[in-house]
């Protein structure tokens, strides 16, 4: 026995012994990925007061990184957090964010609150969860964190605890945060590109940003960091239930087409001759963009108008439906849909949208058309466009079956050519 223990130790303890030493190296290289670049905190940077001015620059940045739109929820205090964001992997809970000194960040200072934008720790050090888009915020100024911080802390406190992350196991440590964000996060700031306009850059300092578009806009693989290439590519969002249309294509979103004055309209407006927005956007619309002003507006214009072209892939087969489908999803249309899009989807111009040629539509991803017909589709109310016409919602009145029948029909009448919907398409889309 004593034999057998001896050879078996001389055999596999070498093995085990570089095992070791493999994960040690690894866990170094971890480590050390996630404090690249990470300078120390510097208190003596941390503004001493804030005048109305920087108080009043810190409530406009707020309004232009949508900020509400994650830390507050309707009926509650502004900034108390508490709102879900649902993941592939499970839940997180924005943070309060109010200056309450037990349950918001009344005790951070201005360093610890420029780290949390930049590197993505907390006031402990701890690891932020990509939910909060600090991979976009590290671009953000030291002048502009400042400003946002001494905004916050003239908000009324409100003493909310924090709801925990519903993450499952291996999504809820730190060393599997800390494996995330060596992969796919660095944290940096935008250098001036002395070859472009001052508006193009301070477009892609908004976009890229504070209003950090390519969260959502952008294509994620497996493990729910940006794909190579795919900046702009149009990606589901978080939570699955919206498709997140492509800025780079403009057979989606994009809008290299348009003239500047049409990019303006559609993120202050909610809508222009083109386009109108819903879902999430409309969101972004009615609680941010409408707000900016008409310099910001433009920057942002110029940019997104500037950027390169690519061409998404399509994934989808474009087969077409049965000809009982079409017939099925034609007498649908005509009984809840032709009244106000048309016998032939040519829709009301400024009214109801064309279905004929729609880019949303045409969408290789059919969540946003069903989305709409299930939950109605209604643009932000803004100053330019107080009461728009909205449609009201189907998923009452139409089963499973009847909504994959009447989008595959819009889809594949008119010279529309997109894949047909089926029932299990429907029920996926959350």
């Amino acid at each position: 026995m004593n034999a057998h223990r001896s050879v078996f130790r001389s055999r596999w303890l070498p093995w085990l012994a570089g095992f070791v030493l493999l994960l040690a190296l690894l866990a170094s290289v971890v480590a050390w990925l996630n404090l690249r670049g990470e300078e120390p905190l510097d208190e003596t940077r941390s503004p001493k007061a804030a005048d109305a001015t920087v108080v009043a620059r810190g409530a406009y940045l707020a309004r232009a990184g949508n900020c509400m739109g994650c830390h507050g929820v309707a009926g509650r205090p502004e900034y108390a957090g508490g709102r879900g964001i649902e993941t592939p992997f499970g839940t997180v809970y924005a943070p309060n964010i109010t200056p309450d000194a037990r349950t918001g960040i009344g005790t951070w200072s201005a360093a610890e609150f420029w780290r949390a934008l930049h590197y993505g720790r907390s006031k402990d050090g701890r690891l932020l969860y990509p939910a909060f888009p600090y991979p976009s915020y590290t671009r953000i100024t030291r002048e502009d964190a400042d400003a946002l911080y001494a905004y916050l802390r003239t908000v009324p406190p409100v003493e909310q605890a924090n709801r925990r992350h519903e993450l499952p196991f291996p999504y809820n440590s730190q060393l599997s945060l800390a494996v995330w964000r060596a992969l796919f996060f660095r944290p940096g700031t935008l250098q001036q590109q002395p070859d472009r306009s001052a508006d193009w850059n301070r477009g892609r300092y908004l976009v890229d940003g504070l209003a950090h578009c390519a969260a959502c806009h952008s294509s994620r693989n497996f493990l729910g960091g940006t794909s190579l290439n795919a900046e702009f590519a149009g990606g589901l969002m978080p939570d699955q239930a919206w498709y997140a249309p492509a800025l780079a294509d403009p057979k989606e979103a994009g809008v290299q087409q348009w003239t500047r004055q049409d990019i303006v309209s559609l993120l202050k407006d909610g809508v222009n001759a083109h386009a109108g927005v819903s879902g999430p956007m409309a969101e972004v619309v009615f609680s941010s963009t409408q707000y900016l002003d008409t310099g910001d507006l433009n920057a942002m214009a110029d940019y997104l108008a500037g950027l390169a072209v690519r061409k998404t892939n399509r994934k989808r087969a474009l087969g077409r439906a049965s000809p009982d489908a079409m017939a099925r999803g034609g007498r649908l249309y005509e009984q809840h849909c032709a009244e106000c899009h048309g016998d032939k989807g040519q829709g009301t111009p400024s009214i109801y949208p064309a279905l004929a040629g729609n880019r949303t539509v045409l969408l290789d991803s059919p969540n946003n058309l069903v989305q709409i017909v299930r939950w109605g589709g209604f643009l932000p109310s803004t100053a330019g466009n107080p009461r728009p016409f909205g449609m009201p919602p189907f998923g009452q009145v139409l089963s499973g079956d009847d909504i994959a029948a009447v989008t595959t029909h819009v889809r594949q009448s008119w010279g529309n050519s997109a894949s047909a919907v089926s029932t299990f398409d429907v029920h996926r889309v959350r």
